[in-house]
């Protein structure tokens, strides 16, 4: 593979390490990056470049997992955590999980092949920037929030079904879940944790799942690429979800909200009105 491909392989990566577990939507930033921009089914070929992005998934994927193994290892171990009444659980983790699962297997072909288009990702920006807002706006009345270790069922359920609003790309798995966490009196820390924690296990599954179906497509030359693609996702999802669990009780959601309603505006004119939505149809 030549450089310039090397060096796309490193943005791409570097985009998905930044932005999975922000609010903003990691694969709503991936299409709107590559394309309009990289354009790698040039290169690669369409099912190829769909491997791509599931492999630099799995390298954020695996960040969050490094950070949040002692978190892992305190429920695995489960006589002890059951000790601890007012701790986190396994069990609210996959009370989380069951319902984005579920209609995550349902409706996957239908938005891969109906939603993965910069139109549909700039909605999907501009109505979870609207919820995000709401969420700061609310947590303004909540005097006490709770914290991570105060996690019932219910609101484990609950913000696990609104994992499924982002199944619609550029709404922001962590967009959703953080703010409805938020509307449910946790902290914006404590709703970042859950979400992350929650995370690792369903988009692994999902990423192991797409790579299995897709691995077929990966050609010897295309190897190198994926390497640094994964490399560069991890190294900086490690940098970015340390970053932003230090930062979110302080700075919240709107800082977030207000990126994408500008960034929706910036492509909404380059796409629209310059008609690059032309050049990549």
């Amino acid at each position: 593979m030549i450089i310039t491909e090397l060096i796309k392989a490193i943005i791409l990566g570097i985009v998905e390490g930044l932005t999975e577990f922000a609010p903003v939507s990691s694969t709503g930033h991936q299409i709107l990056v590559d394309d309009m921009w990289l354009k790698s089914t040039s290169f690669l070929g369409s099912e190829s470049a769909f491997t791509f992005k599931v492999v630099i998934q799995l390298g954020s994927i695996l960040a969050a997992a490094w950070i949040f193994r002692s978190r892992y290892i305190e429920m695995l171990h489960i006589k002890k955590n059951e000790q601890k009444k007012h701790r986190l659980k396994l069990s609210h983790i996959i009370v989380g999980l069951v319902p984005a699962g579920i209609l995550g297997l349902l409706f996957d072909d239908f938005i891969e092949e109906h939603l993965f288009s910069v139109p549909t990702v700039l909605i999907g920006l501009l109505l979870g920037a609207i919820y995000m807002i709401g969420a700061d706006i609310y947590s303004k009345r909540v005097p006490n929030p709770h914290k991570v270790d105060d996690m019932n069922y219910p609101k484990a359920f609950v913000i696990g079904l609104s994992q499924a609003i982002a199944l619609w790309p550029g709404f922001s798995r962590s967009g959703s879940t953080i703010s409805t966490g938020v509307f449910l009196k946790l902290d914006h820390k404590a709703a970042s944790d859950f979400t992350f924690i929650m995370a690792v296990p369903i988009m692994f599954a999902a990423s192991a799942k797409a790579l299995l179906g897709n691995i077929q497509f990966i050609t010897l030359d295309q190897i190198p690429f994926y390497v640094v693609g994964f490399i560069a996702s991890f190294i900086f999802g490690l940098i970015s979800i340390k970053l932003f669990l230090k930062l979110i009780n302080r700075v919240k959601l709107i800082p977030f909200a207000i990126y994408r309603i500008i960034l929706v505006i910036i492509i909404a004119i380059a796409y629209f009105g310059f008609g690059i939505g032309q050049n990549i149809g």
